[in-house]
């Protein structure tokens, strides 16, 4: 399983008014483990960025004079991302800008060349229904270090959503692989469906079941959690 964490930055909040991308990150994580692949690229816009976006992102026209511009590094992005899904906070944000520019060029949008797009907002809205999601107070609620997030930066921001991400959906997906690599270890590297053998059942070691109790416990500090009834 190949997930690509993706952030950008832009000009301003609209690609419809004309904004642009001047930053894309994307962190690699394969079975839920980082590795060492990751994308990073800073992009001239050619237009000025907004006095609000600047404020948020510290990313400077001047600063972006002599970096790339998106024709130049689409190939290279397009790859990283072939085939994996993309996890993005808000992702109908980044989306349009990626398929705004893309456009420009004559690319088909984003979503013909990756398995599949998850919003990690939405997401986080279904679990914390009525409270604030944005990525600090996600980093807050999942014990999440952003001590050294000042500015926003995609780079940063991609590598604190991956931990985000890791930490909402601990136990779900790691035992989906887990079952996969022991079914596939059982039937010499091949799925069969239908299997006759018995389901082993491990049951949880007292240090596992207090372990659990704690996590179900620092979910309930930021508001219900049906797993605790």
């Amino acid at each position: 399983m190949r997930q690509i964490f993706l952030d950008t930055e832009t000009t301003g909040l609209y690609h419809t008014q004309g904004h642009r991308i001047i930053e894309i990150a994307g962190v690699e994580l394969v079975n839920r483990r980082l590795t060492n692949n990751h994308f990073h690229v800073y992009l001239n816009p050619d237009r000025d960025i907004d006095a609000g976006a600047q404020e948020v992102h510290g990313i400077t026209l001047e600063f972006l004079q002599d970096k790339p511009r998106f024709p130049e590094i689409v190939d290279e992005f397009l790859q990283f991302v072939a085939g994996a899904d993309l996890i993005i906070h808000n992702a109908p944000f980044d989306i349009g800008f990626l398929n705004a520019e893309l456009g420009k060029i004559g690319r088909p949008n984003i979503e013909h060349g990756v398995l599949e797009i998850i919003d990690t907002l939405k997401l986080a809205k279904e679990m914390r229904p009525g409270q604030r999601n944005n990525l600090d107070a996600l980093c807050r609620h999942f014990g999440v270090d952003n001590s050294t997030r000042t500015l926003h930066g995609a780079l940063l921001d991609a590598e604190l959503l991956a931990d985000v991400y890791m930490a909402m959906t601990r136990g779900q997906e790691s035992l989906m692989i887990d079952m996969l690599d022991h079914h596939e270890q059982d039937q010499g590297g091949e799925m069969e469906l239908g299997s006759n053998k018995p389901l082993i059942v491990l049951a949880a070691s007292e240090a596992e079941q207090q372990e659990h109790e704690a996590y179900l416990q620092g979910l309930l500090k930021g508001g219900s959690c049906v797993w605790a009834q």
